[in-house]
């Protein structure tokens, strides 16, 4: 029985042993000295290579946790850097470039991504290309919104809004240019601001609309001439388009995907309401009487054949789970149309 001898390292005799190693002491008289065993001593030398590893030293330009959180703080006050580097009394150079360091991240992450197969795969197409924002990032509505509100603003400021009556709508990095002047010279124009800007124009969705002629869709919306099916009268609005429909019925297909019938009903009904209630809740302007019927029928259709997968009914199990059941007894959401 080996007593006297302990079975871990602690941090203060590791660090006692790299200073008399430095100092030239044999392991062997480091290892009775500390009372080690002589097989934790071998794998901190086999953890370094033998080297004393460098004690790493934080730097006094670097923020702590707390004045970054008061940076955030700050900005949420709409304070400027300069007063909050006084306040936290740093250089205003330390506060930007560490905000920098933190844009920098955001730009660089990795995107997790569906391999086709049933798996993850992360990418880094933005930090391989040197460009653009990953998608779905919370900073890329943020830089959006910073280089369209110089765009908006050089387009005032160059009169191009008031000699062709031209007046941008935008979010993030979509907009429409409303004009009613020469078109071709508005096109002209904005090609050459985003020049200026450094920014790239997707011309594969650049395009121009007359109205009420056509229609376009923008933010999941289609505006045009509309026909209203109880007067048959046309005007002009907007409306939940088509691709947004199917969107929500894709999304609503993977949720309800056979593979997860482990699931329980009243939880899977939770996931498919709380899509339906955002959804609605964002597509409830102008006449949302279509989409909402093509959505309420496909939803308890889909959630019906899911019920049918789980408990191994053969058949459309409209007789079983009736739509009853579906709506009182499970809760499933009905789109309400406020407008007809």
């Amino acid at each position: 029985m080996r007593s006297g001898r302990h079975s871990t390292i602690t941090v203060a005799q590791r660090e006692e042993f790299w200073r008399r190693y430095k100092a030239g002491e044999s392991v062997l008289g480091i290892i009775g000295a500390l009372g080690q065993r002589s097989a934790n001593i071998n794998r901190v030398l086999e953890a370094s290579g033998g080297i004393a590893p460098v004690r790493r030293t934080r730097s006094a330009r670097v923020l702590r946790f707390t004045e970054r959180e008061e940076i955030s703080r700050g900005l949420a006050a709409e304070d400027s850097l300069r007063v909050i580097a006084k306040r936290l009394n740093r250089a205003v150079s330390t506060v930007s470039q560490d905000l920098l360091h933190l844009i920098k991240m955001w730009l660089i992450a990795p995107v997790e991504e569906d391999d086709g197969r049933g798996g993850k795969r992360r990418t880094t197409p933005c930090k391989d290309s040197g460009r653009g924002v990953p998608q779905g990032s919370p900073l890329s509505p943020l830089l959006g919104n910073l280089y369209m509100r110089r765009f908006v603003l050089g387009w005032k400021q160059r009169g191009v809004e008031s000699r062709l009556k031209a007046r941008i709508v935008s979010y993030a990095d979509d907009y429409v240019i409303c004009c009613k002047g020469d078109v071709d010279e508005a096109l002209a124009e904005m090609r050459e601001m985003m020049r200026r800007l450094k920014l790239t124009v997707n011309e594969a969705k650049t395009r121009v609309c007359y109205l009420p002629q056509e229609r376009f869709d923008f933010l999941g919306y289609s505006f045009g001439r509309y026909y209203s099916p109880q007067t048959g009268r046309a005007y002009l609005c907007e409306w939940p388009s088509k691709r947004s429909v199917q969107r929500l019925i894709g999304t609503i297909r993977e949720a309800t995907d056979r593979r997860i019938v482990w699931l329980e009903a009243d939880e899977m009904v939770r996931r498919i309401n709380r899509k339906l209630l955002g959804w609605g809740n964002y597509f409830s302007l102008g006449p949302t009487g279509k989409a909402y019927r093509t959505i309420n029928q496909y939803a308890p259709r889909r959630l019906r054949r899911w019920l049918c997968d789980k408990h191994k009914v053969h058949n459309s199990g409209a007789s079983r789970f009736p739509d009853e059941y579906l709506y009182d007894t499970l809760g499933l959401v009905e789109l309400i149309t406020v407008r007809a």
